[in-house]
């Protein structure tokens, strides 16, 4: 897969992402808001490493009345994307691929699992997402099934660290599409800033 972008040039440390508080200004979240006209839905991203099979970090994709992106505790952010703790505004379709094709790499996949919902529990998942918080080190997997299990349809997602387990049983919910996207780019991250550098310049300017 060709890479379409991505975000810094430190390296990816999935197994313990760690994040900081973050406050967007109103004027930039209002700005990047991004309406797709799909069908409302809740995806969850799982990060797989090849070698055994342990997932490493989850993510959650909303989309509602604006479609957005829970990434607790990770190491994702493009400079075009306004953040309020761990909470990602204006995940345009490029955003999307930008996200899946930083973790998938020579040595992980990411697990896409989209289930449709309600506009009412979509709307639920993005307010209990903006409510969340700052995540702390290592808790990307307690946060996104403490959100998922607090949503109707949802319930039998247990609380719960390890992301593997809460794939498992997101995949079991009914009407759930599974989707794998595998890279072999290199762990490292290298070589992606002028790729980076060159998708944050604005279209009229290139």
């Amino acid at each position: 897969m060709r890479r379409l972008v991505i975000a810094l040039a430190l390296p990816l440390f999935l197994a313990a992402c760690g994040a900081e508080p973050v406050w967007a200004p109103d004027e930039a979240v209002a700005r990047a808001r991004y309406v797709s006209g799909e069908e409302p839905s809740i995806t969850l991203f799982t990060v797989v490493r090849k070698r055994g099979g342990e997932g490493e970090h989850s993510g959650l994709m909303i989309n509602g009345s604006q479609r957005v992106l829970f990434d607790p505790a990770g190491t994702w952010h493009h400079s075009t994307v306004p953040e309020r703790n761990d909470l990602f505004y204006g995940i345009t379709p490029r955003m999307r691929a930008f996200y899946i094709d930083y973790h998938a790499r020579e040595t992980y996949d990411v697990v896409e699992q989209r289930v449709p919902v309600s506009a009412e529990v979509a709307e639920l998942a993005i307010r209990k997402a903006e409510a969340y918080g700052a995540v702390n080190k290592a808790f990307c997997g307690n946060s996104v099934s403490d959100i998922l299990n607090g949503l109707p349809g949802f319930e039998s997602i247990p609380r719960s660290f390890f992301p593997s387990k809460i794939m498992q049983k997101f995949g079991k919910l009914p009407g759930v599409t599974e989707k794998i996207h595998v890279d072999g780019d290199p762990d490292n991250n290298t070589g992606i800033l002028l790729i980076q550098k060159e998708a944050e310049i604005p279209e009229t300017e290139k």
